[in-house]
């Protein structure tokens, strides 16, 4: 009963969700693109074949791709005989898909969960198994797959504070999606146990750690671009503020400030999370009175120039590898924080701020071996900044203990890889 007052209200606000994909079309066209694919209209292209074995991966974005990437490399050399298959929701995450994989496995967007659009959907596929990363549960979807006998796996599943009180107020329809399930791999034992409770199988539950940290280090330190190459060459200080999320610029900006007071040669990269914001960005870093370089205007970086505004997609790795300190979004503003492994990974000492409820328990680990600083606010951000360029020693204690802690918790792709092999067997 909950599943069909589920599907009715979902088809009630329907109207909603089209008018909120057109609106953020205006920010980012691409969400205007595709639609029918959304709506379950999408033709499967001439070399897929529906006969064949195929795991079908859902990763709802970015950061979702990124964390399967390992995985999807590995389940290609095992298990050649099967298809791989890989779902988005937003286009930034479709054009990952597209720059990591190309034409190697098949692409498309994950319809809205509407019952027979869903149903329609997965019949046709036929998939024999169904992953899908961290937490992205929809009830259609997971029922859909239980009723044709699909395999389900919710593979790097987390579940913060923030979002178990979210999924308790539904409690029925969590309990059952969870049920359905046929195995858990969580991040760590709080998910673990918040997921439990929310009604989850313990004996269908495992803690194998978090796959961002198997992201590897294939990491583009090398990019043929001139904008790269005369930062690294400029022998200037450079701060990165990674995956910034809206609000937490201008507290960036004010850091900065009193940064270069002191040390003005410091160059500061803003790399916001989302592409949509680019322009507002750029308009608000001008606004401070900065003087600001665009990536995308190719045009040449210069002793004058104090901030650069990395509005391009994919190089996020490419500008961690030319910083010296990074600052990692999210942190500042309620989003929980972003991804902090790609900076460990390439020995970055690593400063966030205090909502940490997506990385709790790497951010706590980094934090009390010393590899990673939180700041409450942007005057102790400005404060931190200033000692880690003055301390080039810290620096380097603090990039060590980072990399040391991503290089010794490479254990959750094998642990995931002996569950789902389990599951195909």
């Amino acid at each position: 009963m909950i599943l069909y007052l589920y599907s009715l209200i979902l088809i009630i606000i329907s109207p909603i969700i089209l008018l909120r994909l057109y609106i953020r079309g205006f920010g980012l066209p691409a969400y205007r693109l595709r639609i029918k694919e959304r709506l379950g209209k999408y033709c499967f292209p001439a070399n897929f074949d529906r006969k064949k074995a195929t795991i079908l991966i859902h990763a709802v974005s970015v950061g979702e791709v990124v964390a399967a990437e390992p995985l999807i490399q590995k389940l290609k050399a095992r298990y050649p005989e099967y298809q791989i298959f890989i779902t988005t929701m937003t286009p930034t995450g479709s054009d990952r898909v597209q720059a990591l994989f190309s034409n190697e496995i098949f692409h498309c967007y994950l319809p809205y969960d509407f019952p027979l659009v869903m149903y329609k959907f997965i019949k046709k596929m036929n998939p024999s198994m169904l992953i899908i990363m961290e937490t992205e549960l929809w009830p259609n979807l997971i029922n859909v797959c239980k009723k044709l006998n699909i395999r389900l796996v919710l593979a790097n599943a987390r579940l913060s504070k923030k979002s178990a009180h979210g999924y308790a107020r539904v409690s029925r329809l969590t309990k059952d999606m969870l049920r359905k399930i046929d195995v858990i791999a969580a991040q760590s034992e709080a998910d673990a146990k918040r997921l439990i409770s929310l009604g989850a199988e313990p004996s269908d539950t495992f803690i194998v750690g978090n796959l961002k940290f198997n992201v590897g280090h294939n990491f583009q330190k090398d990019i043929v671009c001139l904008l790269f190459s005369q930062i690294e060459n400029s022998g200037r200080n450079v701060i990165i503020a990674a995956s910034t999320r809206k609000g937490e610029e201008k507290k960036i900006l004010g850091a900065i400030k009193i940064v270069q007071k002191v040390i003005p040669s410091v160059l500061l990269i803003i790399v916001p999370r989302h592409p949509e914001r680019f322009d507002s960005v750029y308009d608000l870093v001008e606004r401070e009175g900065f003087t600001c370089l665009r990536r995308s205007t190719g045009k040449i970086f210069s002793e004058e120039t104090q901030i650069i505004i990395g509005d391009s997609m994919g190089e996020l790795n490419a500008y961690y590898s030319i910083s010296h300190i990074a600052f990692v979004g999210g942190s500042l503003v309620d989003a929980g924080c972003q991804n902090i492994l790609e900076a460990a990974a390439l020995s970055l000492p690593i400063v966030v701020g205090p909502s940490q409820y997506n990385f709790a328990s790497i951010c706590e680990n980094l934090k009390v071996k010393g590899g990673l600083i939180t700041v409450r606010d942007e005057k102790e951000l400005a404060v931190e900044f200033l000692k880690l360029i003055q301390d080039k020693s810290l620096r380097s204690t603090m990039g060590a203990i980072a990399l040391a802690e991503f290089n010794e918790n490479q254990e959750a792709l094998p642990k995931l890889l002996e569950i789902i092999e389990r599951q195909l067997n």
